[in-house]
């Protein structure tokens, strides 16, 4: 396949992964933060990483390592392609953040590069390369952040691969998202899950993920309220958090319609009508404040945009 000589500069948002009842199937895109791509095509037939700014902290430079690098050396080969690609990269995700930063700076590289291809693919398609990308970074390639972080709005991975469902999120709703200012490594807490679950956890967390799918089609909020809870990795994780009790506790006494870990954490996202957003927001951080925590709060949309092209680097 071509490649088209110039640059082409890309954006790809955060993301809420597992949301609380989907654990590595379940996700939304945040509209903001997120992470820049710019890339260009290169006479060379490597990927280089040129730069990387932002909030990067100790990211790899080579691209095998990298996760934007690792996505475009999946694209070269997968799809043949003559010619390389320079990369700068400008963080806005933190690291170790549970908010999805390896899988939006894949997502960005992808997208970007997409965009100079004699023959553009589907988005959808792009997902494989993105996937890549994170398994470079994580070690595993769960789609719950990527795929949102691609296509936007709330998304279910299928066991048998494909593009990710798109799920209706009921009207009026946003999410809350909180993040302190600590950090947990993706790699480091999937490795110390327990994967022997009893049966009977399993069950209710499934019964739980299939009523959570019929509110959300249903619009039925007191059904999604009961649904959107998380029996079988928070418990696991939240112990790393420092005052993670005391967030639920203030969002969902103040109206949240549920609370859990965004993703590894030390992200917590709530879910809420629009009227209690900035009241569950304030509680959150206020929260987290008394835990000795600073923490960036965002309110979102649920149904946010996936990743999208900008008209040039100057943001770089």
């Amino acid at each position: 396949m071509v490649l088209k000589r110039g640059i082409a500069v890309a954006y790809a948002p955060a993301a809420v992964g597992n949301v609380a009842v989907g654990f590595d199937l379940l996700g939304h895109a945040i509209e903001a933060p997120g992470d820049i791509v710019s890339v260009r095509h290169a006479d060379h037939d490597r990927v280089v990483i040129d730069e990387i700014t932002g909030v990067a902290g100790e990211l790899p430079l080579l691209a095998e390592e990298n996760s934007a690098g690792a996505a475009l050396i999946a694209m070269r080969e997968g799809l043949g392609l003559v010619g390389g690609f320079s990369v700068r990269i400008k963080k806005g995700i933190p690291l170790g953040s549970g908010m999805g930063g390896s899988g939006a700076s894949a997502v960005a590289a992808v997208f970007a590069a997409n965009d100079l291809l004699d023959e553009p693919l589907a988005v959808a398609d792009l997902l494989p390369f993105a996937l890549a990308g994170e398994t470079a970074a994580t070690g595993a390639a769960p789609i719950d952040n990527v795929g949102p972080q691609l296509l936007g709005g709330l998304r279910l991975a299928h066991p048998d691969g494909g593009t990710p469902i798109a799920l209706p999120v009921p009207q009026d709703l946003q999410c809350v998202l909180i993040h302190p200012d600590c950090k947990i490594e993706t790699r480091r807490s999937r490795a110390g899950l327990n994967e022997n679950i009893p049966l009977t956890l399993v069950t209710r967390q499934s019964t739980l993920l299939a009523a959570f799918v019929s509110a959300c089609h249903q619009g039925d909020i007191d059904l999604l309220s009961r649904s959107l809870r998380d029996v079988l990795i928070e418990p696991q994780r939240s112990v790393d958090i420092p005052g993670f009790a005391d967030v639920q506790r203030a969002a969902m006494e103040n109206s949240a319609l549920g609370c859990s870990l965004s993703g590894s954490g030390p992200a917590v996202f709530a879910w809420c009508r629009r009227s209690d957003a900035k009241t569950v927001a304030a509680v959150m951080r206020a929260a987290f404040e008394r835990s000795g925590l600073a923490s960036s709060v965002y309110i979102s949309a649920i149904d946010a945009p996936g990743a999208r092209l900008l008209e040039n680097d100057n943001n770089l």
